[in-house]
C-alpha cells in the first residue's frame, strides 16, 4: 500500500484527482461491461492495471494501463477550461466532442461517446439548442468528465455555474446535474481540506441541490439512493459489500447506480484509497466510470500518495499524460 499524507499541499492534491481519476478508468478498463463472474474467470481478482483480454467487449487486446473514454473526455475538457481561463462554452464542447469521436473512430476504438451525450450531438446536428439538447441524458457521461471543473472552482455559486453550463448541453436532466455536481463539489471540496467523509457529505448535498434543478425525468434520486444504503453498506465484509453493489446498488451507465456506488465505496474505503479502485474494477457492469469518479474523489482528499506510484507513471507512459502538468495549470485558474 502507498504511504498515505493527510495534508498533502492543495496544488497535490488537484494532481492526485487527475491521477486517481486516470488510475480507476485503466483498471476499470479490461474489466468494462463484463459481468461480475466473467472478470474472476477472465482476470482473477484486480489487484492492479492489467492487459485486458481478447475477447473484451469495448477494449479487446489493450496492454496495463490504458485509459478509456472518461479519462480522455475528462482531458479535453480540462484542457477547453485552460484555453478559456476557467469556463466552457456549450458550443465548444460540442465541437470539441465531435472531433474527439471522429478521432477515436479513426483509431479504430469501440470505446466512443455514451448514450446521452450521442442523443445530444444529434439533436444539435438537427437544430436543436443546446439548452434542449440535455433533456434526455440520464447516464454519466456529464460526471465522469467534469471532475477538472471542481479542480477549477473552489466550493460556491461560480462552481454551480461551471458544472450547469459543462453539464446542461449533454445531461440537462434531474439525474444527470445530480451525478456532475456531485462529483464536482466532492472534488472542491477534497481539494479544499475535506478527508473523504467530509467530500462525499458535501458530494451528497451536491447531488440534491442538483436534482432541483435539470429537467425531472423518472429515476430513483441519487442522493436519497445513498442516504439509505449507505447505513447498510457500513456494516457488510468486503465481499457482501461488492455483492451489495453489484446487486442491490447497480453498477450501470445510470447516474442513480454508478454514482451511488461510487460514492459508497470513497465512504467505504476513504483511509484505504486503492482499495475503491481494485473493488470498482472488479465488480462488473461500468468499472471504469466507478473507478474514474471513486479515484478522482479519493485523489482529490489525499492526493497521489493515495496509489501506488508506479502505476500512475504506468498510466502517464502509455497514454503519453501529462497529468502534473495538466492539473498544475488548472489550478493555478483557482488560486
Amino acid at each position: 500500500m502507498p504511504r498515505l499524507r493527510r495534508f498533502a499541499p492543495p496544488r497535490e492534491r488537484a494532481y492526485g484527482t487527475l491521477a486517481g481519476l486516470a488510475l480507476g478508468d485503466a483498471m476499470g478498463m479490461p474489466t468494462q461491461t463484463m459481468s461480475r463472474a466473467e472478470i474472476t474467470k477472465r482476470y482473477g481478482d484486480v489487484k492492479g492495471p492489467v492487459a485486458s483480454v481478447d475477447d473484451q467487449p469495448l477494449a479487446p487486446r489493450q496492454p496495463a494501463g490504458r485509459i478509456t473514454d472518461d479519462t480522455e473526455q475528462a482531458v479535453l475538457v480540462a484542457r477547453l477550461l485552460i484555453e478559456s481561463g476557467g469556463s466552457i462554452a456549450p458550443q465548444a464542447l460540442a465541437d470539441a466532442l465531435v472531433i474527439w469521436q471522429d478521432s477515436m473512430i479513426e483509431r479504430g476504438s469501440k470505446d466512443l461517446l455514451g448514450p446521452s451525450t450521442t442523443a445530444a450531438l444529434t439533436a444539435l446536428r438537427s437544430g436543436v439548442p443546446w439548452t434542449e439538447s440535455g433533456r434526455g441524458g440520464t447516464t454519466n457521461g456529464a460526471a465522469m468528465r467534469i471532475a477538472p471543473v471542481g479542480i477549477v472552482r473552489r466550493p460556491g455559486a461560480e462552481l454551480w455555474e461551471r458544472v450547469r453550463e459543462t453539464t446542461w448541453l449533454t445531461h440537462g436532466t434531474n439525474l444527470g446535474l445530480a451525478g456532475a455536481y456531485a462529483v464536482a463539489a466532492a472534488v472542491s471540496g477534497g481539494i479544499e481540506g475535506a478527508d473523504p467523509y467530509e467530500a462525499v457529505i458535501e458530494g451528497i448535498a451536491a447531488a440534491h441541490f442538483g436534482a432541483e434543478r435539470g429537467v425531472w425525468v423518472a429515476g430513483a434520486d441519487i442522493a436519497a439512493r445513498f442516504d439509505a444504503l449507505a447505513p447498510l453498506a457500513r456494516r457488510m465484509t468486503d465481499d457482501a459489500f461488492a455483492t451489495f453493489a453489484y446487486q442491490v446498488v447497480g453498477t450501470s451507465v445510470q447516474s442513480q447506480e454508478s454514482l451511488v456506488t461510487a460514492f459508497l465505496l470513497v465512504d467505504r474505503y476513504a483511509d484505504e484509497p486503492f482499495k475503491a479502485l481494485t473493488t470498482a474494477a472488479s465488480l462488473g457492469g461500468d468499472t471504469d466510470t466507478i473507478g474514474a469518479i471513486a479515484g478522482a474523489v479519493l485523489g482529490a482528499c489525499w492526493g497521489p500518495s493515495a496509489f501506488p506510484e508506479a502505476d500512475i507513471q504506468l498510466v502517464e507512459s502509455v497514454n503519453q499524460l501529462d497529468l502534473r502538468g495538466l492539473s498544475s495549470d488548472l489550478f493555478d485558474l483557482r488560486s
